[in-house]
């Protein structure tokens, strides 16, 4: 079969040379476009990023694809409905990065609640004395996690590593995790009320999209912080700028934004995300929270693992 690769790095290129050798591959470091596809146009098999989004246009162009392998949890960047339309298999990568998510989630909540970069920089530039940094303690404040999967589990259980309380909110209730950890379920309007940092670990779907937006930022505790490592479209970007601006809330960590392709891959950015990214209470990373040496090591083997089955007629980790 002809399996297509794209937004790979080169030690990836190795280990999926050495597994599917009898099988005529393609590699790009590029993200897959309407431009590029005509590479790939006779691919069965194809392997992307979420950088790389498949639509319609691109679909159109692949008369013999089988089969799509994303190396991600989410799948927000493919149109399943034209998948479904033309018979094409859609997996994923359900689980990798629990831990390495919810780590990042705390380095940004750690950076904005002990100020470590900032206060390097400022303290080296002698342009402010350490007792105006505004740092607080984690232990005994409450934390908000709203999605409590594999990545929200995960960062309850290192809120507690610090004494924090935590309150939850999910569509679908783990009773039982809730009873062993000892964290409570509220609605949304309880949580945002009486959280003193909010973190984000939803999929964006229709139901999650603007899950924080102008309405439900008037329950937000004032002086919260909230973070997001989850989707960028899951917070209304101009309704967080409003609550910055207001200081409703006092801070942001952001690992993803709207339409962060503006700035990760055209360096352009909107009135708001200039305002976000100059903000010195708002810390971005540029999508980076699934990164760790073990985590893309994991993605890849499922990767594999989700070829492999698919040959064999045994497909696995499909998205319906």
């Amino acid at each position: 079969m002809q399996i297509s690769f794209f937004e790979t790095h080169p030690w990836e290129k190795e280990e999926l040379k050495k597994t599917f050798k009898s099988h005529k591959l393609f590699f790009s470091d590029d993200i897959l476009t309407v431009k590029n596809v005509r590479k790939v146009k006779d691919t069965e098999i194809l392997s992307v990023y979420i950088c790389s989004k498949i639509n319609k246009d691109i679909l159109d162009q692949l008369p013999n694809l089988k089969l799509i392998t994303t190396r991600s949890t989410g799948f927000d960047h493919i149109s399943l409905e034209e998948c479904r339309k033309r018979g094409i298999v859609v997996c994923n990568v359900p689980s990798y990065g629990e831990n390495t998510v919810a780590e990042h989630a705390f380095a940004l909540i750690l950076e904005l609640s002990r100020r470590v970069s900032q206060t390097r920089k400022e303290v080296l530039e002698n342009k402010k004395p350490i007792a105006e940094m505004n740092c607080f303690d984690l232990k005994r404040k409450t934390i908000g996690v709203i999605g409590t999967g594999k990545i929200g589990q995960s960062s309850i259980h290192i809120a507690k590593g610090f004494g924090m309380n935590v309150l939850a909110y999910d569509i679908f209730k783990n009773e039982e995790a809730a009873k062993t950890m000892n964290y409570t379920y509220v609605d949304l309007p309880e949580l945002l009320k009486k959280s003193d940092i909010i973190t984000l670990h939803v999929l964006l779907t229709d139901q999650t999209r603007h899950l924080l937006n102008e309405k439900t930022f008037k329950y937000v505790k004032k002086g919260a912080i909230i973070i997001n490592t989850s989707r960028g479209p899951v917070i209304d970007t101009r309704a967080l700028v409003k609550a910055l601006r207001s200081n409703k809330i006092s801070g942001a960590g952001l690992d993803v934004m709207e339409n962060e392709d503006n700035i990760l891959e055209h360096n352009k950015l909107s009135p708001d995300q200039k305002y976000l990214l100059s903000h010195q209470d708002v810390f971005f990373t540029p999508h980076s929270a699934f990164y760790s040496k073990e985590s893309v090591q994991r993605i890849l083997f499922t990767t594999i693992e989700n070829i492999q089955s698919f040959l064999i007629n045994k497909a696995i980790n499909l998205i319906k």
